[in-house]
């Protein structure tokens, strides 16, 4: 019995060290995860877009400057590049330098459009604890460069004879608090960004995936989101392990899922905080190809 044991705990131990290696060593690269999409609505596209998809940096560096990071999204030559919020770790005394330089460079690529992150949002709803200019000033910089802020709201792009509709989803904080089940429904987001106009095609950058439900009856027809980070650890056939609000093998964690005609995408990410770990779950920048119908 004792023996049995002994060969358990250490086969636990084993299993552990082999995560934490790996996880560690995953930190330092990401790849490229590559989506298809083709939906009656494009039938209004001559020629296949490229979509590419960024999120959760939390002030991770690929290179001098991000300079690994910044030519992989140039060798797509993508039509939009959306990001998902939380390209910096928001907390006193934080610095936001790194997303910065890298951001500022994109517009010279293709069209940004950026919605808040929870850690984004979290500087501009407490700016009596964070800095009463530091999330104005961010945003101020990035817009110089020609980045679009969405917050609750949208604007409108042409993608041949498609109009793109792209509206940035700023939910409450408290959707974000840890060991609590939420609820949003369409009437929240509805609140917050208005009627969908069912002749446009619906591009949603919402950071929290768990509201897909929500997100597709508002009329969402493709939703990015990211913050989950892939579950952390991922398990093959199972998908992403846990949320930071602490829910086990949530349903949208690190993959494309589509539901009839319309879409939900969520990042892994492309750094970490907290937990600096990763396992079976590189960090990833999205592409997303929209082909003609």
């Amino acid at each position: 019995m004792i023996k049995a044991l002994l060969i358990l705990f250490g086969a636990a131990l084993l299993v552990l060290l082999i995560i934490v290696v790996e996880g560690r060593r995953e930190l330092h690269f990401f790849r490229m995860r590559r989506y298809q999409l083709s939906v009656p609505k494009f039938k209004k596209l001559n020629s296949p877009k490229k979509v590419v998809l960024l999120a959760d940096l939390h002030n991770k560096v690929y290179g001098e400057k991000n300079e690994e990071l910044l030519e992989a999204v140039r060798k797509e030559n993508p039509d939009l590049i959306l990001i998902a919020g939380d390209m910096f770790v928001g907390k006193e005394r934080m610095h936001y330098e790194n997303a910065v330089e890298f951001i500022v460079q994109l517009p010279k690529v293709a069209p940004v459009y950026y919605s808040l992150g929870n850690h984004e949002q979290r500087l501009k709803v407490y700016p009596e604890k964070y800095g009463d200019s530091v999330f104005q000033g961010y945003k101020e910089t990035l817009e110089k460069a020609g980045v679009c802020f969405l917050e609750n709201e949208g604007t409108t792009c042409m993608l041949d004879e498609l109009c793109v509709r792209i509206s940035g989803l700023e939910l409450p904080m408290s959707t974000y608090e840890k060991f609590k089940k939420h609820t949003v429904t369409p009437q929240d987001v509805r609140q917050c960004l208005g009627k969908a106009d069912k002749g446009e095609y619906q591009i949603l950058l919402a950071h929290n995936p768990a509201f897909f439900p929500a997100y597709k009856e508002w009329g969402a027809d493709l939703t990015v989101s990211g913050h989950l980070h892939g579950g952390i650890i991922r398990i093959p056939g199972l998908g992403g392990v846990i949320t930071p609000q602490f829910v086990l093998f949530p349903k949208y964690s690190g993959e494309m899922t589509v539901e009839g005609n319309q879409a939900i995408a969520v990042s892994r990410g492309l750094g970490t905080h907290t937990i600096n770990l990763r396992f079976l779950n590189y960090a990833e920048v999205v592409v997303i190809d929209l082909i003609p119908y």
